[in-house]
C-alpha cells in the first residue's frame, strides 16, 4: 500500500486568500491528501462528488453561503465528513493555536482522540488478561478436605441423637371447648319496619335565573382556562453551550431534532467575529424548527431555536415564564432555568467555567449531557462534565434523548 493510500482524501472549499492558504498548510501538516481545492462559488455538486473525497473542509464566510446551499446534495452524501471553520479565524490563526488546531483536525480526519502535543507523558497501559477473575472455589481447589472430616467426627459425640425407631413425641394438648349442659337461647329478632317511600322532590326552591347565571359563570371560567394556558409560556428551555468547533456540532444537533419538539432551544455559541446573523441563516437551512435571533424583552416560545448574541441573557418572570433580558455581568443563564423542565448540553469549545453550574442543575433534577469525545474539537469542558458523572453522546444521540423527553 502506498503512502497516499493511507492518507485521507480531503476537498478544501475556500475563496482565494490568506484563510485558504492557512487551511491548505493545516491539511498538509495533518497528513491529508488534498484531492480538490476550489472556490465554492466556482464549483458544482457534480464536480465535488467526482473528486470522491472522504472529508470536506469548508471556510465559512458570507460570500459563500449561497454556493454552499447549492452544494448541499454533495455535502450530505452518506459517510462524508464535513468540517466547517470560520474564514476570518483561519486567516488569523498562527503559532501555538495553529498547531493545536492541526492536531484536532488530524483527530477528526483519522478518527482518534490523540490531540496532545508531542513529548507528553505516555498513559500507563493496563495489562488486561482475557477471561473472568478466579472464583472462590478455584482459589480453594487445592485445599484438603480430611481435616474437616476429622473435626466433624470429633464433635459428633456431643450432638443430640435421633435414633431410628423411636416413637414420636406426643403433640401438645389442645384447649377444651367451653361446653355447657343448658341449651343456648336463640336470639329474638325484631319484626322488620315498614318501608317508607322517600319524599317527592320540591321544585318550589328552584330558580331559573340562578341556574342561567351559574351556567354562564361556568362557561366563562372554562373559556378563561385555555386562554390563560395560551398566554403562559414554556416553563423551561434547552440551553446549548459551545465555542471553538461548535458550529458543526450545533448543526448536527438541530438536524436531528424533530419538527414536533416542544421546548425552546437556546444556542450560546461564542464567535470571535460576532456574526450571529450569519449563524442564524446557516442554522435555519438545516433545522426543522424556526431559527430566530434572541432580542431583549421577548418571551420564549416553544418549538423555536434562539441564537443568543453577546449581551442577551435569560430571566424568569413573576409567573415563572422565561424571557430574554439584558445579560448582567457575572450572571449565569443556567441558574435561571427551572431544573425539571430544562436541559443543558455542552458541546465543543464550551467554557469550562460553566461546568459547575451545569452539574448543579443536574443535581436539582435537570437533564445535563455533553458531546462525545470522538469528533469534539475542544473537549476541555466535556471531560470535566464526564468526570462529574454526566453522559456523553454524539449530537444525533443528544437530540434523540431530548426528543424522548419533550418530542
Amino acid at each position: 500500500m502506498s503512502a497516499n493510500d493511507a492518507r485521507t482524501p480531503v476537498a478544501l472549499l475556500a475563496r482565494p486568500g490568506q484563510a485558504r492558504e492557512r487551511l491548505h498548510q493545516a491539511l498538509d501538516a495533518a497528513g491529508a491528501l488534498i484531492v480538490l481545492e476550489e472556490d465554492p462559488n466556482a464549483l458544482d455538486a457534480a464536480a465535488l462528488a467526482a473528486a470522491a473525497p472522504r472529508a470536506v473542509l469548508v471556510a465559512l464566510e458570507p460570500a459563500v453561503e449561497d454556493a454552499l446551499e447549492a452544494l448541499e446534495p454533495a455535502l450530505e452524501a452518506p459517510g462524508l465528513l464535513v468540517i466547517f471553520d470560520e474564514a476570518d479565524l483561519a486567516a488569523r490563526r498562527d503559532g501555538w493555536e495553529a498547531q493545536r488546531w492541526i492536531r484536532h483536525l488530524a483527530a477528526k480526519l483519522y478518527g482518534h482522540d490523540d490531540v496532545l502535543p508531542p513529548g507528553r507523558e505516555q498513559d500507563i497501559a493496563l495489562d488486561l488478561q482475557p477471561g473472568h477473575p478466579p472464583t472462590p472455589q478455584q482459589a480453594h481447589e487445592q485445599d484438603r478436605f480430611e481435616p474437616h472430616l476429622a473435626e466433624a467426627e470429633a464433635l459428633a459425640a456431643g450432638l443430640p441423637q435421633d435414633r431410628p425407631g423411636m416413637p414420636p413425641s406426643p403433640p401438645p394438648p389442645q384447649p377444651a371447648p367451653d361446653w355447657a349442659l343448658t341449651d343456648a337461647a336463640e336470639p329474638q329478632q325484631a319484626p322488620p319496619a315498614k318501608a317508607v317511600p322517600p319524599p317527592l322532590p320540591d321544585f318550589s326552591q328552584f330558580e331559573l335565573v340562578a341556574l342561567e347565571e351559574a351556567s354562564l359563570a361556568g362557561a366563562a371560567s372554562s373559556a378563561a382556562e385555555p386562554a390563560a394556558a395560551a398566554v403562559a409560556g414554556p416553563s423551561g428551555a434547552v440551553l446549548v453551550i459551545a465555542g471553538i468547533g461548535g458550529p458543526d456540532a450545533v448543526r448536527k444537533l438541530l438536524v436531528a431534532l424533530p419538527r414536533g419538539f416542544r421546548q425552546p432551544v437556546l444556542v450560546q455559541l461564542r464567535l470571535d467575529g460576532g456574526r450571529y446573523d450569519n449563524l442564524v441563516k446557516q442554522m435555519a437551512r438545516v433545522s426543522a424548527l424556526p431559527v430566530l435571533m434572541a432580542a431583549t424583552g421577548e418571551a420564549l416560545v416553544g418549538a423555536r431555536v434562539y441564537v443568543l448574541p453577546e449581551g442577551v441573557g435569560v430571566d424568569a418572570g413573576e409567573d415563572g415564564g422565561l424571557h430574554f433580558a439584558e445579560a448582567q455581568a457575572g450572571a449565569e443563564t443556567v441558574a435561571v432555568l427551572p431544573p425539571e423542565q430544562s436541559a443543558v448540553l455542552l458541546l465543543s469549545g464550551a467554557d469550562p467555567a460553566r461546568v459547575d453550574a451545569a452539574l448543579a442543575l443536574a443535581a436539582r433534577g435537570g437533564h445535563v449531557s455533553g458531546q462525545a469525545l470522538e469528533g469534539c474539537y475542544d473537549a476541555t469542558a466535556v471531560r470535566l462534565l464526564a468526570a462529574g458523572g454526566m453522559e456523553l453522546g454524539t449530537p444525533a444521540q443528544l437530540a434523540e434523548r431530548l426528543a424522548q423527553r419533550w418530542g
